[in-house]
């Protein structure tokens, strides 16, 4: 998925990027709030990750604009106030969840995936569609219950797919959540990885929809 980090502490904001970077997301890492507002009007993101306290444009600031605007994206407060009042106000302006620095890695890549599945209005860690499955959580891909290894692009491609599984996806979503800025896009990447996706799958569990992207097979079909 792609995570938009939004930290002004260096320190801080150099972990985390490495963290979830090792956790194979693609990350997006801003210092300002003005500037977290222009990447949200032009990019894709499944998560934020929002400092409260920002130059340019606080981090309360931002998050009521993007409410406001009718952006539902998953936002997820980082931030050193821990009164309860703190946390309630938070919350009230339309965060998915709040976490009190400092805390574990592990505890913010688990609620990571707990505001990306109540934002995907799911249950569970695993997307499932015509029985191919991915869980978020361990990175599992299987078929018909049969476990089928991915490569790590592999898996944000399916993971793309499996989040708009009754949608065309385009080309330009997939490439937004496997490439976060400064990454390379390869021209043929994407085919490379339907292609490789299809052989383990299946040739017609990914459908070509010329001129428009690709789609997931129909259930049943």
């Amino acid at each position: 998925m792609r995570i938009l980090l939004v930290e002004d502490d260096i320190s801080l904001g150099e972990t985390i990027l490495a963290w979830l970077r090792l956790d194979q997301h693609a990350v997006d890492w801003v210092q300002r709030g003005d500037s977290a507002h222009t990447a949200l009007l032009t990019h894709h993101y499944d998560c934020v990750l929002l400092d409260r306290g920002l130059p340019g444009m606080s981090g309360d600031a931002l998050l009521a604009r993007l409410r406001a605007a009718g952006n539902p994206v998953p936002v997820m407060l980082i931030t050193a106030f821990n009164a309860l009042a703190d946390r309630v106000d938070g919350l009230d302006m339309g965060a998915d969840d709040y976490l009190v620095k400092p805390f574990e890695l592990e505890e913010m890549s688990a609620r990571i995936r707990a505001a990306v599945r109540r934002g995907a209005n799911q249950a569970s860690n695993a997307l499932a569609h015509a029985g191919m499955s991915l869980n978020l959580e361990t990175r599992q891909a299987s078929l018909d219950g049969l476990p089928i290894a991915l490569t790590a692009r592999e898996y944000h491609v399916l993971y793309a797919l499996l989040l708009r599984k009754n949608s065309i996806v385009t080309r330009a979503q997939i490439e937004e959540t496997l490439y976060g800025w400064g990454d390379e896009v390869e021209s043929n990447a994407i085919e490379v990885y339907i292609h490789n996706l299809r052989k383990k799958f299946g040739g017609d569990s990914i459908v070509t929809v010329r001129g428009l992207g690709y789609r997931l097979k129909s259930d049943g079909s």
